[in-house]
């Protein structure tokens, strides 16, 4: 099962095996007090398609093609596959940073994870 969530919120023993798939550490977080199984930045937006979103509202339907385009590269097939078996097996949680909780990467990430065969 695969899971979306804030950094910013609480842990809990649900979320599983937890990932950070941002490319950028989050702002306010010290790297110890963070609970994580891994950090996934191959799995996040490159800095030039998150430089050219630049969280503009506008831009979000152009961007989710964009971005599951660059998750079709080997490197970041290969990670997404991995995660993808994860979540066929366990609890998965894909933690972002970004404000939008309905508009973000990790939320088209799942959806491709889950395309992959990772199950809900």
């Amino acid at each position: 099962m695969l899971l979306v969530k804030r950094v910013y919120d609480e842990p809990s023993p649900e979320d599983g095996k937890r990932y950070l798939v941002d490319r950028l550490w989050p702002r306010g977080i010290a790297k110890v007090a963070l609970p994580l199984d891994g950090w996934l930045k191959d799995l996040a937006p490159s800095g030039a398609l998150r430089a050219w979103l630049h969280h503009d509202p506008t831009r979000w339907e152009d961007f989710a093609p964009r971005y599951r385009q660059e998750l079709e590269a080997p490197e970041a097939a290969a990670l997404a596959a991995r995660v993808a078996a994860e979540a066929r097996e366990g609890t998965v949680t894909l933690l972002y940073a970004a404000r939008d909780r309905e508009r973000n990467h990790a939320l088209v990430l799942k959806d491709y994870l889950e395309r992959l065969g990772a199950g809900v």
